[in-house]
C-alpha cells in the first residue's frame, strides 16, 4: 500500500515538475523583413496563443525596414493585449527597426537592441500620390522638408495621428515620448547606446540569454497592469513560422500577387475565346481568386490596376479590329505605365520588380504578336465555308432534266440549273449561287 502512495506522489511531483518547466519557457518570434499580412498573421496569432502557465516571456526578435500600418497596428494590439510579457529586441549586431518597427518596440512591456543596431525613421509614408517613385528638389530642400510642418492638410493628419499613436505607446510603457514624435515627424534614427542613454529602450544585451538576465526582477506593464519579471534561467524556444505564414507571405509578395491576376486574366481570356478548353478557365479562376484575395491585404493603386486592365483589353481589341498594331502599342504602353503605378513603390517590402514588370510586358507583347501572326495566316487561307467557298467548286450532276437537275459539291446534293442541258454523271462547276439553287456550267474533259 505504502509502495502505491510511494508511486503516485512521484507521478504528483512528474507532473508538477513537467508542469513548471513548460511555463519556464522564453518564446522567439522573428519579425525579419518588411512588415506585412504574413508576419502580422504569425505574430498575432502566436502571441494570442501563448498563456501564462506556458510561457514566460515572447520575445520578438526584429529586423525590419518598416511595413504596413494596418499590419503594425495589429500586431500592436496583439502585444497590448497579451497577458505574457512582450519584449521587443532588435537584434542580431546590423539589424534595424525602422518605421513600423519603432512603434512595435514601444508597444512591448521591455525593448532593447544589440549592439551595432539603429531604431528610428518612423514617418508614416503615404502610398498615395508620386505613384512612380519620382522625387523632385535639392537635398537640401530635402532635409528642410524633413522638419518643417508638412504643408497640405491630408499629410499633417497623416503625421499628425502617428505622432498621437507613439506617444499614446511611449506613456503606456514610460519611455521616451519627445524623441518618438521627433522619430516621427523629423524620421530621427538612434544607435543601441544612445537609445538607451535617452531612454528610448530599457537595454542593451548581447543575446536572447544576454537581456533575459538583465531584465530579470523589472517591473513593466503587462496587459494594462504592473508586473514583475522573472526571467533569469529561461529556456529559450525559437518558434518559426508555420507553412501558413509562408504561404501567405508567398501570396502577398506584390510579384506573385501581379503574376498571378495576369495568369487568372489570360486564363479566363483564352477560355472564353475556346469554350470548352476547361483548362485554361479553372487555372485563371484560381489564380485570379488568389490574387484578388491578396490584393485585398496589400496597398495597391487602383488607377494603375485599372490601366493594366485596359492595357490588356487593347492588345486584345488589336487582334480583333487590326489597326495596324496602334492599339496594340498603346495597349502595352498602358500595361507598363499601370503596372508602374499599382504598387506604390515607397512602400517597404511592397514594391513591383522591375524585372516583373519588363518580363510581363514583353511576355504579352509576345503573345499579341503570335496572335496577329495568326489572324494573318487566317487571311491568306481559303475561304471553305458559305456562299463563297461554293463559288468555283467542282462536283457532278445526280439527276438532270431540261435546265435544271440536282448536282453533288463537296458532298453535299443541291439543286442546279444550268444554259445547257446536262448528262447525268458529268463534270460541273458552280459559278453562282441564286438562294439556294447553284449555276453551273460543265466541264468538258481536256
Amino acid at each position: 500500500m505504502r509502495s502505491r502512495a510511494t508511486v503516485l506522489v512521484a507521478m504528483l511531483f512528474v507532473l508538477a515538475a513537467a508542469s513548471a518547466s513548460a511555463a519556464e519557457r522564453a518564446v522567439i518570434l522573428d519579425i525579419d523583413g518588411a512588415i506585412g499580412p504574413a508576419i502580422a498573421d504569425y505574430v498575432v496569432r502566436e502571441v494570442r496563443a501563448a498563456a501564462p502557465s506556458d510561457v514566460g516571456l515572447i520575445v520578438l526578435r526584429i529586423n525590419t525596414p518598416g511595413g504596413l500600418d494596418s499590419s503594425m497596428r495589429q500586431i500592436d494590439t496583439a502585444i497590448l493585449a497579451s497577458r505574457v510579457p512582450v519584449a521587443a529586441f532588435v537584434a542580431p549586431s546590423g539589424a534595424r527597426a525602422a518605421s513600423a518597427g519603432t512603434y512595435i518596440a514601444y508597444a512591448s512591456a521591455i525593448a532593447a537592441m544589440a549592439p551595432g543596431t539603429n531604431i528610428g525613421a518612423a514617418t508614416p509614408i503615404q502610398l498615395g500620390g508620386n505613384p512612380l517613385g519620382l522625387g523632385g528638389g535639392s537635398e537640401q530642400k530635402q532635409q528642410q522638408d524633413k522638419t518643417a510642418e508638412p504643408a497640405d492638410t491630408e499629410t499633417r493628419k497623416v503625421v499628425n495621428d502617428a505622432v498621437a499613436y507613439i506617444r499614446s505607446l511611449a506613456a503606456v510603457n514610460g519611455r521616451n515620448a519627445d524623441w518618438a514624435a521627433d522619430a516621427v515627424r523629423s524620421a530621427v534614427s538612434l544607435p543601441a547606446a544612445e537609445a538607451l542613454a535617452l531612454h528610448v529602450i530599457d537595454a542593451v544585451a548581447v543575446d536572447v540569454p544576454d537581456l533575459l538576465r538583465q531584465i530579470d526582477g523589472r517591473t513593466a506593464t503587462v496587459a494594462g497592469k504592473p508586473e514583475r519579471l522573472a526571467t533569469a534561467g529561461l529556456a529559450v524556444v525559437a518558434v518559426p513560422p508555420d507553412w501558413r505564414t509562408e504561404l501567405l507571405g508567398l501570396v502577398t509578395n506584390p510579384n506573385v500577387a501581379f503574376i498571378l491576376m495576369l495568369i487568372g486574366i489570360y486564363g479566363l481570356i483564352l477560355e472564353f475565346f475556346n469554350p470548352g478548353a476547361v483548362a485554361p478557365g479553372l487555372v485563371g479562376t484560381i489564380s485570379l481568386l488568389v490574387a484578388l484575395y491578396a490584393l485585398a491585404l496589400i496597398p495597391i493603386n487602383y488607377a494603375g490596376a485599372a490601366l493594366v486592365l485596359i492595357g490588356i483589353g487593347l492588345m486584345i481589341a488589336e487582334t480583333h479590329i487590326g489597326a495596324f498594331g496602334a492599339i496594340g502599342v498603346g495597349g502595352i504602353a498602358a500595361f507598363v505605365i499601370g503596372a508602374l503605378m499599382m504598387f506604390p513603390s515607397r512602400a517597404p517590402g511592397f514594391a513591383l520588380s522591375g524585372a516583373v514588370v519588363t518580363g510581363t510586358a514583353i511576355g504579352s507583347a509576345a503573345l499579341l504578336l503570335l496572335a496577329l501572326a495568326a489572324l494573318l495566316r487566317s487571311r491568306k487561307r481559303p475561304v471553305v465555308t458559305g456562299t463563297e467557298a461554293l463559288i468555283g467548286a467542282t462536283g457532278e450532276t445526280v439527276s438532270w432534266q431540261g435546265d435544271e437537275g440536282r448536282v453533288r459539291v463537296k458532298g453535299e446534293i443541291w439543286r442546279a440549273r444550268a444554259v445547257a442541258p446536262l448528262a447525268d454523271g458529268s463534270r460541273i462547276k458552280v459559278v453562282s449561287r441564286d438562294g439556294l439553287v447553284l449555276l453551273v456550267k460543265s466541264i468538258r474533259p481536256a
